[in-house]
């Protein structure tokens, strides 16, 4: 009795998946991540509030203007004794006063050293949210293909149980006319029912992988797009790892932050010794003061005088802050390393997973035809009765899985190459939209039945 090819039923099944619906593809389901994402509003808003240093460190280096009024009523009871005698007197009044005062810092090099400083704290700031962009374009990219390579298993998967579910009809059949034993059923059997398992727990991770995008985007319920047959399988331009290395190290945004920080946390140290420099500044004002006494003083006082303040000692703390302050300068060295490190590492394993996953695909492919001259064979053999239900079960298993391999081995290679610019920061809208154009709208995964 001849058999239907497997790869078939896999591609009916895939067929099968058509929706009425439009699909989503990556660079939709992307800019609805940039206008829903809660991790990148957060870096947004950590940016804006980064920025606010820069006037605020600004604002120490100018005037202050202050005014300052007040408003009094005295009732004074008085007697005693003077001269002429014995007195008594009550004496009711208001008084009033209002002082004008500028202040100016002439030199505070603590003050210039925070400026400074401003800059660096607002650049790293810039670096993590540009950071934050490209996490989210990769986030939303795996995320994405993590839904169709969970669909593409339960496809595979509910392909394998109907295969297994006709060899268990088979099995039934020759042994009721006595052609094979009980134990080819029960081995049948046993295929089927752990193929219904494995549908039930991929339809778990499809589920769980769904709700993973939805984390992204939000609560969305369309189909998504499938990948395509053709993708086109090109290495890295130019092919040349140390070239890509270099280019991470130089503008990776994660390096940018870091050396910003450690630049940051350099001017600490300068503006924590500021503590050992005089400072100088200037007050200016006036000042008007009214009393409605029956005998009082009313004036009104201008003021100018300039204020120097010279540390002599303050008890060790300003010795303790600059060491303080040096010891977080080179803590922030060492995590600027770390991120070189990790960086040159992550666009190394992303270089040689592309030209990896390439290797991979082509040989996905060769080994599906193997296996399926594999079960043909086995097929065959089951027939004139030199190969058992076994051997048949586990040669369909291989060909399904080969299936699956070479499927999962395509979303490698796109993952890799989303990862390799972003460990260069050259991920871009215009990149996705290069993958996206590999995506075939008219096959789609559907969203899971809420």
């Amino acid at each position: 009795m001849m058999r239907k090819p497997l790869p078939t039923l896999i591609a009916l099944l895939l067929c099968g998946f058509v929706h009425a619906s439009q699909a989503e593809d990556l660079i939709q389901i992307y800019d609805i991540a940039v206008e829903s994402d809660p991790t990148l509003r957060e870096a947004e808003q950590t940016l804006f509030a980064t920025r606010e240093v820069k006037p605020q460190a600004r604002s120490l280096l100018m005037p202050n203007l202050s005014v300052t009024g007040d408003l009094g009523y005295q009732s004074v009871d008085s007697s005693g004794n003077n001269a002429f005698g014995s007195f008594s007197r009550t004496d009711s009044y208001d008084t009033r006063g209002l002082q004008a005062v500028v202040n100016q810092s002439v030199y505070n090099r603590a003050n210039w050293m925070t400026l400074k400083q401003s800059d660096n704290v607002i650049a790293q700031a810039e670096a993590q949210y540009r950071n934050a962009q490209i996490d989210l374009m990769v986030k939303t990219t795996e995320a994405y293909f993590n839904v169709l390579r969970a669909s593409d298993a339960v496809t595979v998967l509910e392909a394998l149980l109907r295969a297994n579910e006709r060899q268990l009809e088979q099995s039934k059949q020759r042994f009721e006319v006595g052609l094979v034993a009980i134990t080819d059923v029960n081995e049948s059997q046993a295929a089927y029912d752990r193929s219904r398992a494995d549908v039930i727990t991929g339809k778990n991770t499809l589920n769980n992988a769904w709700e993973a995008l939805r984390a992204i985007v939000g609560p969305i319920s369309v189909p998504l797009a499938r990948l395509g047959e053709q993708l086109p399988l090109a290495p890295p331009e130019p092919n040349e790892i140390d070239a890509w290395a270099t280019t991470a190290v130089r503008s990776n945004y994660g390096i940018v932050a870091a050396s910003e920080a450690a630049n940051a946390a350099k001017r600490t140290i300068d503006i924590e010794r500021s503590g050992y420099y005089p400072s100088v500044s200037v007050q200016a004002g006036y000042d008007m003061s009214r009393s409605g006494a029956e005998f009082n003083t009313d004036s009104d006082t201008g003021f100018v005088g300039l204020s120097v303040n010279v540390p002599i000692y303050q008890g060790g703390a300003v010795a303790s802050r600059t060491r303080q302050a040096g010891y977080q300068f080179r803590a922030a060295q060492d995590r600027l390393d770390q991120v070189r490190r990790q960086v040159d590492q992550q666009v190394k394993d992303a270089f040689r997973g592309i030209l990896t996953s390439i290797e991979d695909i082509k040989a996905r492919q060769a080994a599906i035809v193997s296996a399926r001259s594999a079960l043909e064979s086995t097929q065959a053999g089951l027939e004139v009765g030199t190969r058992t239900q076994v051997d048949v079960l586990n040669a369909q298993r291989n060909l399904f899985q080969a299936e699956f391999d070479y499927l999962d081995a395509r979303y490698n290679y796109i993952i890799n190459g989303v990862k390799l610019h972003q460990a260069t920061s050259t991920l871009t809208r215009d990149v996705l939209e290069k993958g996206n154009a590999w995506l075939n709208p008219a096959d789609v995964v559907p969203p899971p039945a809420d």
